[in-house]
This record gives C-alpha cells, structure tokens and sequence, in this order.
C-alpha cells in the first residue's frame, strides 16, 4: 500500500511538471506563470493536476465573481449552448438584448447604452474611440487630448497602453499612441494645468488595481466632473476590476457619489467567460454612427448569457450587502494580522479588493502561500492583493488569513 501510495505521488508530480514543460515549449512566455497546471473549480477552491486543492482568493484576477461552477451560471451556459453559441452583429441576440437592458437599469438612468466586446483592453479602447469622436463633434476636429492618472493601467493594446501610466508596460513599444498626457492621481491642480478645451476626455481608474490597489478620493472626483462638466469633456471610469459588485455597489463609482459619462466593465462581468462592455449616455453614445466600431464576438450569445446570470445575482441589493458584510469581515481580519506582523506597512481597498503592502518584495510570500494552498496575487512588487469570489463564505475569509499569517510568521 505504501509502495503504491509513493509511485502514484512520483507519477502525479511528474505530470504537474511534464504540463508545465510542454506548455514553455510551445506557449509565448509573457506571463510570470507558476508552475502548476490548473485543472477544476468547485465555489471558492481550484484544484491542480495533482488533486492538490487551493482556496482562489485571485478569482482570476477579479474575474471569477460568482466563484467557479455556480449552478445557476453553468445552467445559463450549459442552456444557451444548446441553442446558439455565436451570431455576428449584423444581426440581433436576445442575450445581448437582455444584458444591456438589464445594465441600463441597474445604472439608474447614469447610462442609457451598452456596446460589448471581450475584454477590459477591448473595452478601454472603445471608451477612447467614442471619446474622441464625440470631442471632435463638439468640441472641434483639433480636441484629441487624454488625460491619464499617474499610476494607472487600462491595458495591453496600444490605445490601452498608451493610456496606462507605468512605463515598465510601455517600455519596447514606442511609438505610443499620440496626445496622451499624464496628471497626477488625486491632484486637481495637475489637471488643470492643462488648456481643458483642448482635452477630448478624462480616464480614471476609482480604484487603482495594478497600480497597488489605491483608491479615488471623493473631493477630487467631484471636482473633476465639475471640470469636465464645464469644458465638455468625457469622463470615463475605467471599472475593469473594480466593477461589478466587487467595491459592494454594482458600479465602484456609486461609492464615491459620482456618475462618469462611459464606464468600461470586463473582468467580474462574464464571471470567467470573456467579456467587455463600454456603458455610456446618450448623448455620449449618439456620436458612434454605423461602421464606427466593432467587434465580431463582442456581445455573442454565449458571452452574453454568461454575463447575464452574474448579473442577475450580483445586481441583487442582498447580494451587494453580503458583498459589503463581507468586506468588513476580510478588513478587521488583515487589520488584526497588520497588528503582530511589522512587515505590513498599510492596508487598502474597496468591497472585496484589498491590498497589503509590505516592505519586503511580495513574490516569494505569494509563492509560500500557494504552496500552503492559498493563491494570491501581487500588485507591484510590495503589495499583494486579496480578490476573493464575491460568493466567499465568512469560514473561507478566517482560512485565507490563517494562511497568510502562517507564512508571515516565518518571514
């Protein structure tokens, strides 16, 4: 029995590690990938290959809202697969149909029209578009201006990346996109410095992911629309992993009070099944005319189901509450770790996006955690981020934290 027991452990650690070598043979190595092959998901918890369990408090990177395999989300795709998988835009859906109206309504009147697409870059890239466009319309064809938080992400493609404010993404990539400019974050005086007349748009992350989880403050994103009121100007929220009931309110900018004229959502929204979508006014929306933009999946029957049952769910006033509940739960829990472990040097988030920053490089902490069957993810190199499933039970919160201090105790 004991002889079995280690030969299906060596047979098992090899097939983790003859995984992990095919897929660097043959997959591009852009990603600091770690070496296990994920292979199922059941609620809060992956498994790998090996039957090794994890408790996924990366969701994906704020994508697996709804946790993995949610009844009612595998029912919707498991159903609508059974129908129609994929239609083109030249022609209607129902799902997409339904989708739209449902995040129009949600939005209580901030929004009025959806265009979809597959991902939070995708998105980006048409708020941008229509941003332009419309400043060109009304503002004169010379108004092309953009003006970026310092510290921010928006993306991988070029619009995107020339939006995002850290070079270490851009650098190898220039030329950028022209009549970018960047204003410091949380700086109304670094915004206007700028001839406002001559800027098409605004993009603001409320809460700022990639770049150490950093949040808005209030005063200054009332005094931006103000602004952009005023010089009509586009504000556009870029929501991508904040959105979608993650800050406890379907939409993050609802925490601080003010309504942006686009918001780009993607991540949380397909709950796994890739999705995008630019929600903007109408007024904003009408200055995209038929050919101006598209996307042959965006919007697809399957997409939009998928987004359509984490909608439905998360769109819930209990579920945000328990969102929010939740949320309180995971603060007072790291804020108790904070307190017998000097290497936590602050504590930030919104709803169940939490950063931790260190004063130590994080990767090997993520590492140690992953192999006490925890995963996290980083947010530069002192900050970890803590993006559980907004379904995550009050006992799985308390595991995660245990995890955590257990590996901090030996740092």
């Amino acid at each position: 029995m004991t002889t079995s027991l280690c030969a299906q452990s060596a047979q098992s650690a090899s097939a983790q590690n003859d995984w992990v070598e095919r897929g660097k043979k043959v997959l591009m190595q852009t990603y600091a990938t770690q070496p296990m092959v994920l292979t199922e998901g059941k609620g809060s918890y992956v498994e790998d290959v090996d039957g090794k369990r994890y408790l996924d408090f990366a969701s994906g990177i704020a994508v697996n809202s709804l946790g993995h395999c949610h009844p009612a989300y595998v029912e919707a795709l498991t159903k609508q697969l059974s129908k129609l998988s994929h239609c083109s835009n030249l022609y209607y859906n129902q799902p997409a149909i339904e989708l739209a109206e449902k995040l129009v309504a949600i939005s209580n009147s901030s929004f009025d029209r959806a265009f979809f697409c597959n991902s939070g870059a995708e998105a980006v890239e048409g708020a941008l578009k229509l941003s332009r466009k419309y400043a060109k319309k009304h503002k004169g064809e010379s108004c092309t201006k953009i003006l970026t938080m310092s510290n921010s992400f928006h993306g991988r493609t070029y619009g995107a990346l020339s939006a995002t404010a850290q070079t270490k993404y851009q650098e190898g990539y220039s030329p950028l996109v022209p009549d970018f400019t960047v204003v410091e974050f949380n700086n109304i005086d670094s915004i206007l410095s700028n001839d406002l007349d001559a800027v098409a748009a605004i993009i603001i992350e409320p809460v700022q992911g990639e770049g150490g989880v950093h949040l808005v403050d209030s005063s200054f994103l009332k005094e931006v629309r103000a602004l952009c009121d005023k010089h009509k100007i586009v504000l556009i929220f870029d929501e991508i992993q904040c959105g979608v009931g993650r800050s406890g309110y379907f939409f993050a900018s609802e925490s601080f009070a003010v309504s942006p004229d686009i918001v780009a959502l993607a991540k949380g929204l397909g709950g796994g099944f890739p999705i995008g979508a630019i929600l903007a006014k109408e007024s904003i929306a009408s200055a995209f005319n038929a050919g101006d933009h598209g996307s042959t999946f965006g919007g697809n029957p399957m997409a939009a189901s998928a987004a359509l049952a984490c909608v439905n769910i998360i769109g819930n006033e209990q579920f945000l509450a328990s969102v929010k509940s939740k949320s309180e739960l995971l603060v007072a829990a790291v804020v108790d770790l904070k307190s017998k472990c000097p290497s936590i040097k602050a504590i930030r988030g919104l709803g169940l996006m939490l950063g931790v920053e260190f004063d130590l490089p994080v990767k090997p902490i993520i590492q140690q955690c992953a192999a006490q069957g925890l995963l996290l993810v980083g947010a530069g190199e002192k900050v970890v981020r803590l993006l559980p499933p907004l379904t995550v039970s009050a006992d799985e919160i308390k595991e995660a934290v245990g995890i955590l201090a257990n590996v901090l105790a030996v740092q």
